[in-house]
């Protein structure tokens, strides 16, 4: 974790609900195991999620979800976060925070699915409802969305930024084709842009930002990311999320154009490229290998 990372106790967390929420005064707080790396989650009695951003940068995070989600809600077929309050900095702790509804289920992995080919056709359906919304008025991409949804050839501080990019995929020496890598990137940026009406975009869809319960998608939350930009961001799911059985049903249902298809494997590559620490893991470095392949397979059939 970064030094700058703000640190937030359970005592912390209660004296803030009960000062700016009296009626939850003396629920129950509870640290949640997999906070993520951006927010501090706790759980607030059985029924309630408490999220706090950990750096400065995330703040914007959560004027747009408390705005966004109540509008975004009713047009889309998964459920999503409801918010319950917003909280303002107090006790120590320096940002504003969000009380959201508690979603009941698990982080959708694979092995909680029951039929991948469904979780497709329930993923392509939510993000073409999103995309159906009037995103007039929505956020751009931006420093506290980590400007997700611009174009390849952005030089803002996003995930496809090309010095950031050039670092992750130089890790690969050694382990990787680099070459190889590096031409599905290639056939990204001679793509064509993205030159109709931006879209709403989720940002980040990869199975920790999904529930699953039941064996089905029941949910899609961490909305942090939202915007509204090109399209081909969200299909970091088709490469970080969804198995290769499923992935051409998810680019069909979304009708997918070849253009927008080589843009997304790039914000695929996103999801996918180990760090150094993944490559010291022989699981994590198996599945970062065969997730590798299938996306530079994938390119040379095209």
């Amino acid at each position: 974790m970064s030094s700058d990372a703000v640190v937030v106790d359970v005592p912390q967390v209660r004296r803030l609900v009960a000062a700016q929420f009296p009626e939850w005064a003396g629920l129950s707080v509870t640290p949640v195991a997999s906070s993520g790396v951006d927010n501090i989650t706790f759980r607030l009695s059985d029924d309630k999620l408490i999220r706090m951003p950990r750096f400065a940068r995330w703040i914007g995070q959560v004027t747009r979800e408390q705005r966004w989600l109540p509008i975004l809600a009713p047009h889309l077929p998964l459920a999503v976060p409801v918010p319950l309050g917003k909280g303002r900095p107090g006790e120590g702790y320096p940002f504003p925070w969000s009380v959201y509804a508690w979603i009941e289920g698990s982080n959708a992995d694979l092995s909680r699915l029951a039929d991948h080919g469904q979780a497709a056709v329930d993923l392509a359906d939510f993000l073409l409802a999103l995309r159906e919304v009037d995103a007039a008025d929505g956020p751009p991409p931006e420093w506290s969305n980590g400007f997700r949804g611009v174009g390849l050839h952005d030089h803002r501080d996003s995930p496809v930024v090309a010095f950031y990019l050039r670092e992750r995929i130089a890790v690969l020496d050694g382990f990787f084709d680099v070459d190889a890598v590096m031409e599905v990137w290639q056939a990204g940026l001679d793509a064509p842009a993205w030159d109709a009406p931006p879209v709403w975009i989720h940002g980040d869809p990869v199975a920790a930002n999904m529930v699953a319960r039941d064996g089905r998608l029941a949910a899609v939350i961490d909305f942090g990311t939202l915007a509204v930009g090109d399209p081909a961001c969200d299909l970091i799911a088709a490469w970080g999320f969804l198995p290769a059985g499923a992935r051409d049903q998810f680019r069909k249902l979304l009708a997918v154009d070849d253009a927008t298809w080589a843009r997304g494997r790039v914000w695929g590559l996103t999801s996918i490229l180990p760090s150094r620490a993944d490559l010291t893991d022989p699981a994590r470095a198996a599945h970062a290998r065969q997730a590798l392949t299938e996306i530079v397979e994938d390119l040379r059939r095209s």
